[in-house]
């Protein structure tokens, strides 16, 4: 199978550049085919901004999304751009792995995202009519693909739980999980979490890798994140979750099927929705 790994750290002795580097021996070691985007590496431009379409003229207002489309479909995007696209075209599978700064991924790592996503290539797909809003959220041109973060941070786990002050670790990655991943079409399956990792000795490091070789193996496998999807008929006209559904949950969990749901929920009987501009 194709793997393609996203790494986003600056010090490649560091904690994540020691699981890139085990992911790549282990997953070649099993016959997959991988590919590594090592962003530092590679000097990542971050900075989505008029230099990513060929022929902008700084003089004109910037619309980035629209100039976004307009470059994707004529082929005049930044050369970094195609060729990271390519590597979504050609893998199977997505493993992403960064240290969580500030609740979030690395700057460097949301840059990729915001200009390699381009408008046409990871959104605005799909027909707009009735209860469909395009084709996102379980649909859309990276469907068929798995993704996995792995996931370093230096708080400890209980920090990251239900009732921790940082917050359940799931609330804090469902705008990647279920906005950058699923989004597009991508299965999502349940984070690789390295908790207290700034206080990690080496003895700790055998337990830890045989852990994540496991998740490795279980990359094809293993039950991804039951996100709902946007055009299962679990949403209204107005992208609303509808009554009756996520009974027993609250927040974000309201989007993840619940114990008894349908994966496909019966649309009714209504006319398409027209809009005027």
């Amino acid at each position: 199978m194709n793997i393609l790994i996203v790494y986003a750290h600056p010090e490649p002795r560091s904690l994540n550049g020691s699981l890139k580097d085990l992911a790549v021996r282990h997953l070649t070691a099993q016959g997959h085919r991988v590919q590594v985007s090592d962003l530092y590496a590679m000097d990542w431009k971050a900075v989505a901004d008029g230099d990513d379409f060929q022929g902008h003229d700084s003089r004109e207002r910037l619309f980035y999304a629209r100039a976004s489309k307009t470059a994707f479909s004529s082929d005049t995007q930044r050369a970094d751009i195609a060729v990271e696209q390519e590597k979504l075209r050609w893998a199977q599978a997505l493993v992403f792995q960064f240290p969580l700064w500030w609740f979030s991924m690395p700057a460097i790592l949301k840059g990729w995202v915001e200009r390699v996503f381009a408008y046409g290539f990871a959104y605005g797909v799909g027909v707009h009519e009735g209860e469909r809003w395009g084709d996102r959220y379980g649909e859309g041109t990276l469907t068929g693909r798995r993704a996995m973060l792995s996931v370093t941070m230096g708080g400890r786990a209980p920090h990251y739980s239900e009732r921790g002050v940082n917050g359940a670790l799931d609330d804090l990655l469902f705008p990647i999980h279920h906005g950058v991943l699923f989004y597009p079409g991508m299965e999502v399956l349940p984070p690789f979490a390295v908790f207290h990792s700034d206080r990690l000795d080496a003895e700790q490091w055998p337990a830890i890798a045989a852990a994540f070789t496991a998740r490795l193996d279980g990359l094809f496998t293993d039950a991804p994140i039951p996100f709902r999807r946007q055009n299962g008929g679990h949403y209204d006209g107005q992208q609303m979750l509808k009554a009756g559904l996520g009974q027993g949950a609250a927040g974000t969990r309201l989007h993840l099927l619940q114990p008894g749901e349908p994966e496909q929920h019966p649309l009714p009987d209504v006319a398409p929705m027209t809009a005027s501009r």
